[in-house]
């Protein structure tokens, strides 16, 4: 049986139909990859990718909150998986400061989109 997982990240400037990617091992894994501008297009991609392929897990990145989480959990059911990947206090530091760096941030804390 194939495991299947759905890794979503946060972008100002995505678009979850076109920045996305499916990587798949011969016989045991299939990860699927989706960039998202918000969380509207964050649930309405779980969904249908729940629904369509039957993922089993949704990582999602350090971006989404606790009320984004429940949500997702919420939309996809008791039988899916729902993780988030935190980092430890220097590496988040240093994550921020890069976005930061790099534009995506309008106001302390919020995405630029």
């Amino acid at each position: 049986m194939v495991f299947k997982v759905l890794f979503l990240a946060h972008a100002p400037d995505a678009d979850a139909e076109k920045h996305r990617c499916v990587i798949e091992t011969p016989k045991y894994y299939k990860l699927f990859v989706v960039v998202v501008k918000d969380q509207e297009q964050a649930v309405e991609v779980c969904k249908k990718i729940v629904k369509e392929e039957g993922v089993h897990s949704i990582l999602l990145c350090p971006g989404f909150t606790h009320r984004d989480v429940a949500e997702i959990s919420e939309v996809v059911g008791e039988n899916v998986g729902v993780f988030v990947a935190r980092g430890d206090g220097p590496s988040n530091r240093a994550t921020m400061k890069a976005m930061r760096s790099e534009g995506w941030f309008t106001e302390k804390g919020k995405l630029n989109q």
